[in-house]
């Protein structure tokens, strides 16, 4: 299926050849009719899929339909608005958790209304509100905001949300994890009764449920990716390290070409800098971004990143998202999430329009507990590989005295005879590729605990740890096996 069967216009279809796409990706597909139709949506759809121009684009052909005489930028470079452009109302308002996702969708806006333009504005917080302002009085038919920011110009008087035609939700999921339902409801609460609305959301918990039964008029589902479930076009593997090791074992897949190019997840702001130092007295071209980084210094790193100065962005959960970095070949879990459903946005960031990639999970025995919890959302084991030299439990033997070491298999126990078949620096021991030996046969799975079976309790796992009882989604555990502190998974 091309784009010209979608009911789109000449000038669209223009723009979206120019940016070299020939067929649309399932969301886009079943939603752009549905939109152009004047419906409410309710999309399911992880990063990845294409869904900024699946609304961009029919949003984009609903505003330009109805437009009224002098509601343009001026086609002359270098004069400013027409007078008439100041009294345009705000018609579309798309609301997104992150400042990085507000600026790239406002920049799908332009790109994409390239032949017919229609006045956007990013409105985010980090920076001064005066260009905001001077933006906003020119008079814009689509506002791209973070809630916070957003509230900010309503109380001050900048913006009026009393003409508002359509509404856009974008990444609801995270934006109520992030404690924005308030902002959200408020925001609502000023728009006019009738107008279109469209949410957008990685998953369904029961807040978005009750959220999108608030605020949309029977609304047509979209769902192109099962809850859940990772995209297929995603490597996963599971690197065993212990904590100690995970910025050598790091360096070490970089110095040997196995990460060519990656966004790192760091847990904390703090952790998230640290490594990036590291690896830059490592050798290695490395930069943070998070939150308490100005954003100025956010899109240099970002600029650094995409352009080929760094080799590594390593980020935080919040500041991860609504990055759109094009053909990210890895993404490395250097901790893994609190929430196992963040393991999903965090490889959704590879894998992208049709590409594939690869998720690389750094995991200590500690953090074993939050590896079932992944497994158990996924419905099925991520294979493990255990590089050469950084098996838990022992120093890299290239960097240690000749004397021999014993390897140890996944589950702790001594392999017998490792000594004398121990394999060349370097090299990788893939856990599905083991010969016949005993510990082999005894870590093969029995009837009933293959890909996608409840994992056992009381059993020994890949780290030598007992499995313990595996809570369900929505359980809380004060403290888990393993010595890891979890909060509870919101939804």
């Amino acid at each position: 299926m091309s784009f010209d069967v979608l009911g789109l216009t000449p000038e669209l279809l223009r723009a979206v050849a120019d940016q070299g796409y020939r067929e649309p990706t399932p969301v886009q597909r079943e939603s752009i009719p549905l939109i152009l139709g004047g419906r409410d949506v309710l999309a399911g759809a992880q990063t990845g899929t294409g869904k900024t121009a699946a609304f961009v684009l029919p949003v984009l052909q609903l505003l330009n339909a109805s437009r009224t005489p002098g509601w343009q930028d001026s086609a002359e470079p270098g004069r400013g608005p027409r007078r008439d452009d100041r009294r345009q109302p705000i018609r579309a308002l798309v609301l997104t958790p992150t400042r990085e996702l507000c600026l790239q969708i406002e920049e799908s806006v332009r790109t994409y209304g390239a032949h017919r333009r229609i006045r956007s504005v990013a409105i985010y917080g980090g920076v001064g509100y005066e260009p905001q302002n001077r933006a906003l009085r020119a008079g814009p038919g689509i506002v791209v905001a973070t809630p916070g920011r957003l509230l900010d110009h309503i109380a001050q008087g900048h913006i009026d949300l009393s003409r508002l035609e359509i509404l856009v939700l974008d990444e609801a999921d995270r934006m109520l994890d992030m404690g924005f339902i308030r902002d959200i409801r408020k925001v609502i609460e000023l728009l006019p009764a009738r107008r279109q609305t469209l949410l957008f959301s990685a998953t369904f918990s029961d807040e978005i449920r009750q959220l999108a039964n608030g605020i949309l008029r029977h609304p047509a589902m979209v769902q192109v990716t099962p809850r859940n479930t990772a995209t297929e076009l995603v490597t996963q593997v599971v690197h065993p390290v212990d904590q100690a090791r995970k910025r050598d074992l790091l360096a070490h897949l970089v110095r040997t070409g196995r990460v060519e190019q990656a966004l790192v997840f760091a847990r904390t702001k703090h952790g998230a800098n640290r490594l990036a130092e590291q690896l830059a007295r490592d050798g290695i071209a490395a930069t943070a971004i998070h939150g308490n980084k100005s954003q100025g210094a956010r899109v240099r790193a970002l600029n650094d990143f995409k352009t080929g100065r760094a080799t590594i962005l390593v980020a935080t959960e919040v500041a991860s998202r609504g990055l759109d970095i094009e053909d990210l070949p890895h993404v490395v879990n250097y901790e893994l999430p609190l929430v196992a459903e963040d393991y999903l946005h965090r490889i959704g960031r590879t894998g992208r329009a049709g590409a594939s990639g690869d998720a690389i999970s750094l995991v200590s025995a500690e953090e074993a507990p939050l590896l079932r919890e992944i497994e158990r959302l996924l419905h099925r084991r991520i294979p493990t590989e255990t590089i050469a030299g950084f098996e838990p439990g022992r120093r890299n033997v290239l960097h240690s005295d000749p004397e021999p070491h014993r390897q140890r298999s996944f589950d702790g126990s001594r392999r017998p005879g490792a000594e004398r078949n121990r394999p060349l620096p370097g090299a990788v021991h893939r856990s599905a590729g083991a010969g016949p030996t005993a510990a082999a046969r005894r870590s093969r799975p029995r009837p009933g605990h293959g890909p996608g079976a409840a994992m056992p309790s009381g059993q020994p796992g890949r780290f030598g740890i007992g499995r313990g009882p595996v809570p369900m989604p929505g359980e809380r555990l004060a403290r888990s096996e393993g010595g890891v502190d979890r909060r509870s998974r919101r939804g």
